[in-house]
């Protein structure tokens, strides 16, 4: 293991099970995701990076297909590219929530006949997308099940732009109302008292009125075949609450020096420390010019005494374009200062360069590990 890798964000990588990104859309979350991810197999991790928005750009880069049945391994020319060696790898998985809520379907259907059914019911190609939570509940499932079977040292997950990703977070206990027994009940048939009995013949014809019989008979057939996986899912909902929990579980916020991105990783800071109790990492600041803080700018020694008007006025413009970027420098610099702050003392705040235009993929994955790995940042 190289001693240069000394950062903060690398004591993280050595030390957690799963690190989530999150973040507004737009600021390199992905390229991030995907960057610490290549940081920990260097450091000699076996690393899954799992992605939830899946980007094309990226799946060719890392040369794996975009929506796989289950992770893949990097081929061996792209982990030798990346500069991963043994005992470190590196494997990767695009993933398709509704793939995955139709395997869970397959898992733990009654039988497969029951499966088939489930899968082709209508109601059901249209309701797990619908319900709030439901397909990013199957992709929590998917992710636990990979830190269960200890096929991996560490999990980052790459998650959809923030508001979308709240759901994420949230999905074992919002998807847990509508996995509520009681809600199945109240739509099938079976036994019970005379109220009972009449409060079902009343719902039944008034979602005959409402949507038709054959679609009341659809949601029938969907809630009694799904309602055979519910002891499935409620047993590793409470299972999976308590790993959110876990202090080797943590969640980076990727953020970028723009005001949007910035109200958009204080709103998710809000969320994700004080309304849900989850363990907050730190920030990551993207495409910084406080990388560029100790870096030479144009002064008159630059010219000789009798240099010609020319000159001068060349080195002049070139101090008004540096004094800009000065400018700005110094306004990220503090915005890394008042990140720093607000990660307090146990967390992170990391600065990473924007990169050349021309750059090529890897070669900026590699730049970005690089740069999170040393303490230089």
């Amino acid at each position: 293991m190289s001693p240069a890798f000394d950062s903060p964000i690398a004591e993280l990588l050595r030390t957690q099970r799963v690190v989530v990104c999150c973040g507004a859309g737009g600021v390199g979350k992905t390229t991030v995701s995907a960057s610490l991810a290549i940081g920990a197999a260097r450091m000699g991790r076996r690393v899954l990076v799992v992605t939830i928005d899946p980007s094309r750009r990226l799946a060719e880069t890392l040369g794996v297909s975009r929506n796989p049945t289950e992770p893949v391994p990097l081929p061996v020319e792209r982990q030798r590219l990346a500069g991963i060696e043994a005992p470190g790898s590196l494997s990767a998985w695009m993933l398709d929530p509704q793939l995955v809520s139709d395997n869970v379907v397959r898992g733990f259907s009654k039988s497969p006949e029951d499966a088939r059914k489930l899968l082709d019911n209508p109601i059901y190609k249209n309701v797990t997308a619908m319900i709030a939570g439901m397909q990013e509940y199957t992709a929590v499932e998917a992710l636990y099940q990979f830190v269960l079977d200890d096929t991996y040292d560490l999990v980052v997950l790459d998650t959809p732009p923030s508001r979308n990703a709240l759901r994420f977070l949230e999905a074992p206990s919002r998807a847990g109302a509508f996995l509520d027994r009681r809600v199945f009940n109240l739509f099938l048939p079976g036994e019970g008292g005379a109220i009972r009995r009449m409060a079902q013949r009343l719902l039944e014809r008034v979602m005959d009125t409402a949507f038709g019989a054959d679609t009341r008979k659809e949601l029938q057939q969907f809630f009694e075949l799904f309602g055979n996986l519910l002891g499935h899912l409620n047993h590793n909902q409470a299972e999976m609450r308590a790993f959110f929990a876990r202090p080797d579980v943590g969640f980076l916020l990727v953020t970028s020096p723009t005001q949007e991105a910035l109200t958009e990783a204080r709103y998710f800071e809000g969320k994700t420390r004080d309304e849900l109790g989850l363990n907050l990492l730190g920030y990551v600041l993207n495409r910084s010019l406080a990388w560029a803080r100790h870096r030479p700018f144009p002064r008159d020694e630059l010219l000789p005494a009798d240099a010609p008007a020319v000159a001068r006025e060349a080195l002049e413009k070139l101090r008004r374009l540096a004094g800009t970027e000065e400018a700005l420098v110094a306004q990220h610099t503090a915005l890394a200062a008042d990140l720093r702050q607000r990660a307090g003392g146990a967390g992170v705040a990391w600065i990473l360069p924007g990169l050349p235009e021309g750059a090529s993929e890897m070669d900026a994955l590699l730049t970005l590990s690089n740069a999170l790995l040393t303490k230089d940042a």
